[in-house]
């Protein structure tokens, strides 16, 4: 039996539309996934400082079945305003919940802390989330210094002038037509490393010295785990799965996290997983979260491969 694997965008899933929306100059942004006619979801959240919104909803248990968007933000929890520019966007296009009297869309969201990189009293707002359902429409996705990955950083274990550049990243594979695809948004506390050979790509970087600080070496050296992180991402799949699937295949697909970021899910990140299903095909969950596993991972080192230096932070080109 010959297996069809294939490279995709995660724009060519049915249904499924991207957007992004940044100040360069005030290093913030955001990024949204959309499904104007509905996606079954789930969500797992392992960071331990999450700036989260409508997660609840996705608990299996709860009446919701599907939502409409999910936005990825910078702004610390300021930047969830974001969602509300999605929700006046999917309005006036007219999807949502039907509740008879009006349609609700359902927008969930998490947001990073980007605050100390650029301008902190410039954070996505009402107006940048709608604009980046706009710029959706193009479905064109702008890897590195892009949307919530503007002003992303990574490997601030031992503060941020050891840190570098992070950002916004994708991956998407079609397995004999069950179509799997990563967004995400690179703020780790930890290390960014190449997910199979786990060689260091960005992160705690001596610039004196012109190399990376170990893991080990930087234990030593912890005085006070810094604040200002969070990894977060999307999973958008094809699949035929229910809200409990949904959230099994976020909870496995942290694992792609665990396999590119080193540490992770500290209690200064607030690592937020979401998954989308279109709802289009049958599959098995399980295969779903290990094709969930392998994008997620390459996603992440995508972000910082196609991340260039800004705001005072090296980047993967630059070394």
């Amino acid at each position: 039996m010959v297996i069809d694997m294939k490279e995709i965008k995660i724009t060519d899933i049915k249904g499924i539309q991207v957007g992004s929306c940044e100040d360069s100059q005030a290093a913030t942004g955001c990024t949204v996934i959309i499904a104007k006619d509905g996606a079954t979801a789930g969500v797992d959240v392992r960071g331990g400082a999450p700036a989260t919104r409508e997660t609840d909803l996705l608990n299996p248990k709860n009446m919701v079945a599907k939502i409409h968007a999910v936005m990825l933000s910078g702004g610390s929890a300021y930047g969830l305003d974001a969602c509300s520019g999605a929700m006046q966007y999917l309005e006036e296009k007219g999807y949502g919940f039907d509740m008879q009297i009006a349609k609700v869309p359902i927008v969930c969201g998490a947001s990073l802390f980007d605050l100390a990189v650029g301008d902190p009293n410039i954070r996505p707002n009402k107006q940048m989330g709608y604009q980046a359902c706009i710029n959706s429409e193009k479905n064109e996705i702008q890897e590195g210094n892009y949307g919530a990955g503007c002003g992303a950083s990574v490997g601030k274990i031992l503060g941020p002038q050891y840190a570098m550049k992070g950002g916004l990243g994708t991956y998407a594979l079609d397995l004999d037509g069950l179509q799997v695809g990563a967004l995400v948004a690179v703020n780790a506390c930890g290390n960014v490393v190449d997910y199979q050979s786990r060689k260091m790509l960005a992160g705690t970087y001596d610039r004196q010295k012109h190399a990376f600080i170990g893991l080990d070496t930087a234990m030593s050296r912890i005085r006070q785990t810094p604040g200002a992180n969070t990894t977060i991402g999307c999973i958008v799949t094809n699949a035929k799965l229910d809200k409990a699937q949904c959230t099994k295949v976020a909870s496995i697909t942290h694992n792609g996290y665990a396999l590119a970021i080193s540490p992770v899910h500290t209690m200064s990140d607030g690592d937020t997983i979401f998954v989308m299903s279109t709802n289009e095909i049958e599959a098995e969950v399980d295969i779903v979260g290990i094709l969930s596993t392998k994008v997620m991972a390459i996603a992440i080192n995508n972000a910082v491969k196609k991340a260039k230096s800004a705001y005072g932070l090296l980047a993967y080109k630059d070394i």
